[in-house]
């Protein structure tokens, strides 16, 4: 029933901002000119932040039909939006009633039939879901709504998340978190909705990875989201995190310089990518449909680089192997795949065939580091896998 009930509400929007470090995954990968990129496309913003490697075609794919729609929303958005600043608006801000006029005058067109009526769509209230653009996306959305309740929790225990980002050094930040932010999960209301499966279906977060997660923390919930929240808090100066900014601003930090080479804003919302962003969009194509369908229609050796987000994570043991077999059967020499795991381990080994594992090495201690490097904190593994040289 859980399982069912999850399917149900993962079928909106869910992510208006993925939470996967980009940064670190084109440390990882390594991406190369011209190389052939296969993505889950959540919110889009990696994909997107993937074309200033580079790449020469990026295939996004998602079973969310939202997620389709947004990250061809944000695709058309580059291509056709007069200039940076119109960009950042939309999407840096993403809060304005100007956005709704840009998108009548210069995207609408230019989205597929599907997308378009995405967009315009009307919900309950009435208004078209292209409203969200002006209504603040970022507080929308299943994540969004999540962290919302998140803040009202804090709230009715008299702290304010938001001021979070009045701290100036990483000892300010550790000071606010220690004192005010993890009493918070001492709290008998905070430790009864985190042992809940159901509870955390706001970060995206279905039953069975609620068990790996629990897993970590040796079945408490609370001490888990108080770790990696803890880390997401102090791990990184405020200035070079926008994840944090997010979680407890519910916004990107108000930009006084959005060509920053990494600090408050995702790579392809910095102004000095927008060009080539916008040149490179057309390389992207968006499909609505599993990876491994996807792959099982691509030729043999042709794809150099995988990126799985933590969808292994919700997979059965006949998906994961039928997943690798087709990742083995496409990878080019020397392919890279990346994944994130809610545990801190690699769910591979034991699961996925041998004859098939073999064929790549893990990168261990790369995986470590990266874990380490990534700002989003949310997971508890990163790991890379690279394909062996064939005999």
């Amino acid at each position: 029933m859980l399982e069912r009930l999850f399917t149900l509400a993962f079928k909106g929007l869910v992510y208006p901002q993925i939470w996967e470090d980009p940064v670190v995954d084109m440390a990882a990968l390594a991406i190369r000119p011209g190389e052939r990129v296969v993505a889950i496309a959540s919110g889009g913003c990696n994909v997107m932040s993937y074309l200033t490697a580079d790449p020469g075609a990026i295939a996004a794919v998602d079973l969310n039909r939202a997620h389709v729609a947004l990250t061809r929303l944000k695709l058309a958005a580059a291509r056709h939006l007069p200039g940076h600043d119109a960009f950042y608006r939309f999407f840096g801000r993403a809060d304005e009633k100007a956005n709704i006029a840009a998108y009548e005058r210069f995207i609408r067109a230019h989205l597929d039939a599907d997308s378009r009526a995405y967009w315009e769509r009307r919900g309950p209230t009435g208004k078209r879901r292209i409203s969200l653009f002006s209504r603040d996306l970022y507080h929308h959305g299943l994540l969004g709504w999540f962290i919302g309740l998140g803040h009202l929790v804090a709230r009715l225990h008299g702290i304010d998340p938001r001021d979070m980002l009045k701290a100036r050094t990483v000892e300010e930040q550790r000071s606010f978190f220690d004192t005010a932010i993890a009493p918070l999960f001492d709290k008998r209301l905070v430790r009864w909705a985190t042992s809940k499966r159901a509870s955390l279906f706001g970060l995206g977060i279905p039953p069975a990875q609620y068990a790996a997660l629990a897993a970590s923390g040796a079945g408490d919930m609370a001490l888990v989201l108080r770790q990696r929240l803890e880390r997401l808090a102090c791990g990184f100066p405020l200035d070079d995190n926008y994840f944090a900014w997010q979680a407890f601003g519910r916004a990107y930090k108000p930009a006084d310089d959005p060509a920053a080479a990494s600090g408050p804003l995702p790579p392809y919302l910095q102004a000095r990518h927008f060009e080539a962003i916008r040149a490179r969009a057309g390389r992207v194509s968006v499909f609505n449909r599993s990876v491994t369908g996807l792959l099982s229609g691509e030729r043999p050796a042709s794809l150099d680089c995988f990126v799985l987000l933590d969808a292994q994570d919700w997979m059965t043991d006949q998906q994961l192997n039928e997943l690798w077999a087709q990742i083995t059967r496409t990878a080019a020499p020397g392919a890279r795949v990346i994944f994130r795991t809610a545990a801190e381990v690699d769910l591979l080994p034991g699961r996925v065939a041998p004859e098939l594992l073999d064929g790549w090495e893990y990168r261990g201690e790369e995986s470590r580091r990266f874990t380490l490097a990534d700002r989003s904190s949310i997971y508890g593994g990163f790991h890379l896998y690279r394909r062996r040289d064939r005999a």
